[in-house]
């Protein structure tokens, strides 16, 4: 057992070096890593995206550094402590080493590689998922409460992460009544447990609550602009291709879970996949949103494979193995941008990746990169063509200038990057800036730096408040998804455009600011 821990926590370590291995110098932050950034100097119980837990672990890495490991490694390390839960569980059941390595297999060759190497609340969510599971399983092994207990404090931290964990909780619930486990429910542990969870997440509710519910705002957003696009056939298609080097693991271990009678004891776990799927399907969820689901359901797949293998066709292992790394191999460069923006559209052209759908991005239309590669492309060298305008500047016209940003991708990179370049905090309304915008202090305005992909049209009233206006610069990389975003530089605004701005903001935040009931 000794040997097998040992193996356990070194297939850990390799995790969790291997995106910094493999990802090409010359990609910078996300778009989203960028917000999230931004949101760590904001600290709050809420943000209208997202719960505060990554905004704190973002808030850590603003005191460790702004380098990229600093804000990776936050994402590593929640994978491996996802691996090492969803390992426990197999190791418990009595797998050995090849149990392990399919265990593993799915985070470094499947979708998990790119998930536990962005900033973003998915990485939380993933974990909490199988932290909530793994107590459970824990619970139908030794049948001790504390395990009740514990599963209340991941789901109230994994609420705090992302509310859709919430989801998993259903799904247990589902599980739980339709299976000999419904006895918990005569338990007061389960209720104490729910209320632990309660009291975590309700200093972020009351947030919510005083700020009208922002969260709801941004998902309706998001439905329109995204979620609306989402056909069933996409998102169940979506569950085959996210893992598809290790899709035969998470098959045998969900029907190993639902018919065997092996799987029995655990079978709560298969209602809970089938009911979170449910769900998910009828929101017009992403595909990527059950993500959650398979840690655990790989570590049943990969105990039963190991069974089966041993007792009947040991041969079948060659095959299962080479299908893996194999396919695994040729996605990485799908998976992480591990090459030039150049080189990996060669080689999508080249295996013909970029007429598999896997290249379309929200807008519905392929390109020629990921949209998440495209996200992390052109904007340092764009911060640094606006800081050498801005700086050339005569002092008191700077004094007189702020940078407005048409969405939060530009406003987090002006901030994460604006402060070696002497740059002021931007201006945005879009996201969780829109909270941020300054009320006060805008009677001095005279002058705009517009980052924005077009100029502004004639129904775009503030920019009617200028005498003049030039085209500064451009970002020129046609692999950028921002490519064609302009610097402009809008001049000599008349004596009314200060007050308008601050009427403007304190109307656009109003929703958000007064309190719910008075």
């Amino acid at each position: 057992m000794k040997r097998l821990n040992t193996l356990l926590f070194l297939l850990a370590g390799v995790q969790f070096v291997l995106p910094f291995l493999l990802q090409n110098g010359r990609y910078e932050p996300h778009r989203d890593e960028f917000l999230y950034l931004a949101e760590s100097h904001h600290l709050a119980w809420g943000y209208m995206e997202a719960p505060p837990l990554l905004s704190l672990l973002g808030w850590i890495t603003n005191h460790l550094g702004t380098q990229l490991f600093w804000i990776k490694m936050w994402p590593a390390l929640f994978g491996c402590g996802t691996f090492l839960l969803a390992g426990t569980i197999t190791l418990k059941l009595g797998g050995k080493v090849l149990a392990l390595l399919f265990t593993w297999f799915p985070f470094v060759f499947g979708a998990y590689l790119r998930l536990f190497f962005l900033f973003q609340p998915n990485f939380l969510e993933v974990f909490f998922y199988t932290a909530i599971a793994f107590c459970w399983f824990q619970w139908l092994l030794t049948q001790n409460t504390k395990w009740i207990y514990v599963s209340g404090i991941a789901l109230g931290m994994g609420l705090l992460s992302k509310a859709s964990v919430s989801f998993y909780a259903v799904g247990l619930l589902t599980g739980l009544l339709l299976t000999p486990q419904r006895k918990v429910f005569t338990q007061i542990a389960i209720y104490i447990a729910a209320l632990i969870a309660v009291a975590i997440f309700l200093p972020h509710f009351i947030w919510q609550y005083r700020h009208h519910f922002p969260v709801l705002h941004h998902m309706e957003l998001l439905q329109k602009s995204q979620l609306v696009h989402i056909a069933y056939t996409d998102f169940i298609k979506g569950q085959l291709l996210l893992n598809v080097s290790c899709i035969y693991i998470w098959l045998v271990g969900l029907y190993w879970l639902l018919f065997s009678k092996m799987g029995k004891p655990f079978r709560l776990f298969g209602w809970a996949y089938l009911t979170v799927i449910a769900l998910l399907l009828t929101l017009h969820g992403k595909d990527y949103y059950a993500l959650g689901l398979y840690p655990i359901l790989f570590a049943f797949g990969g105990f039963q494979i190991e069974q089966f293998t041993q007792i009947h066709t040991r041969w079948l292992l060659y095959p299962a193995l080479t299908f893996t790394i194999l396919i695994g191999l040729f996605l990485w460069p799908l998976l992480l941008p591990i090459a030039s923006p150049k080189q990996l559209a060669a080689y999508y052209s080249a295996t013909h990746l970029n007429k598999s759908g896997l290249l379309t991005w929200e807008d519905q239309q392929e390109h020629s990169l990921p949209q998440d590669f495209a996200d992390m492309i052109g904007w340092k060298s764009t911060i640094q063509k606006l800081a050498e305008f801005y700086n050339h500047l005569p002092a008191n016209e700077q004094q007189h200038t702020i940078i407005f940003c048409r969405n939060y991708g530009w406003g987090g990179a002006v901030n994460f990057y604006g402060k070696r370049y002497h740059l002021p905090e931007a201006y945005c309304d879009e996201a969780s800036f829109l909270l941020w915008l300054p009320q006060q202090n805008n009677a001095s305005v005279n002058n705009i730096i517009l980052l924005a992909k077009h100029l502004p049209d004639a129904n775009d009233t503030a920019f009617h408040f200028f005498e003049k206006y030039s085209v500064i610069d451009s970002l020129n990389n046609a692999f950028a998804r921002e490519n064609g975003t302009k610097i402009i530089f809008f001049q000599k605004a008349n004596p009314g455009f200060g007050y308008w701005l601050s009427s403007k903001i304190n109307s656009l935040q109003a929703p958000f600011n007064s309190p719910a009931v008075k």
